[in-house]
């Protein structure tokens, strides 16, 4: 297995009620296996899995699995600000074939620095599955610090890297300073993750490669090679997207995107709601700069 380039935070599909439509998944899993995405990451924040319950979880995991079918590989999201239960996920993951899991930090309740160590050594010690830190404070009201994932890259072996979502380059340099070239470092930062590319990250669990997948398979590949030229001409088409999927909480920009191309139904569950009105030309401008609609 080989984990990098553009890594889609792959969307839930949903209808009209807001239940889980299975087969638009499979359509949207072979929409990327098509477009070049180069692994998929289901039940991410983008995937709605603080929406989706424990079943549900589980369900689109193996979905997933078993409609990529071993053609790339599937990082699934198990984390939870309860230790217990992205333990439970985590095994689940594992079972149901997933390549590896994405840890995000928990959530809410604000561990410290200890008590992210200590979350990330149980559930080390507890499932062998490859696993993916992911550091994400905008969201979690907490930050996992590099110090803090240097000690659990060393001490933790099915920990293989980290999704780094600040877009702070100093950031990505320290983290590579004190992790070693081996441990994998994904920008978790659509509009940074040419830079941090360009710095020697693997890849980027990306948003935008949602609905611009082949573009944004191209740019991280351009990069990856050190090709700067050729990666920022592409990255300048798909700028207006980095910004604007954001212009509402994500996932709704991309879930609405997603509807517009026919890829998926009307559906999102609340407390999420339909993208602004306000903001449909906006997108629609931005999906064309991408050439995806």
């Amino acid at each position: 297995m080989t984990l990098g380039g553009s890594m889609v935070a792959l969307a839930t599909p949903m209808d009209g009620a807001g239940a889980v439509d299975y087969p638009a998944l499979d359509r949207l899993v072979d929409f990327h296996l098509e477009q070049g995405s180069d692994a998929l990451v289901p039940v991410g924040t983008t995937g709605e899995s603080a929406t989706l319950d424990v079943e549900e979880h589980h369900a689109v995991i193996r979905r997933v699995v078993a409609r990529a079918a071993g053609r790339v590989p599937v990082i699934a999201g198990t984390g939870a600000n309860a230790t217990a239960e992205a333990i439970e996920l985590t095994r689940y993951a594992q079972a149901a074939g997933a390549d590896a899991c994405l840890l995000v930090t928990p959530y809410y309740n604000r561990p410290t620095q200890q008590g992210l160590y200590e979350h990330y050594r149980a559930i080390a010690a507890a499932v062998s599955i490859p696993q993916i830190l992911y550091n994400v404070p905008s969201r979690t009201a907490c930050d996992l610090l590099p110090e803090t994932a240097a000690r659990i890259a060393a001490e933790c072996e099915p920990v293989i890297g980290i999704k780094e979502a600040l877009g702070d380059q100093e950031r990505i340099r320290e983290l590579r300073a004190r992790c070693g070239a081996e441990f994998l470092l994904i920008s978790g930062d659509d509009a940074t993750a040419r830079e941090t590319l360009l710095l020697g990250a693997a890849g980027v669990i990306t948003v935008t490669g949602n609905v611009a997948p082949r573009l944004m398979h191209e740019m991280c590949a351009a990069a990856r090679a050190g090709d700067d030229a050729r990666a920022a001409e592409l990255d300048a088409k798909l700028a207006p997207l980095h910004r604007d999927l954001f212009i509402e909480s994500s996932p709704i920009p991309v879930k609405w995107c997603l509807r517009e191309l026919g890829l998926i139904g009307p559906g999102i569950r609340l407390p999420l709601t339909p993208l602004s009105a306000v903001h449909h030309d906006r997108l629609r401008a931005a999906l064309r700069a991408a050439e995806a609609l």
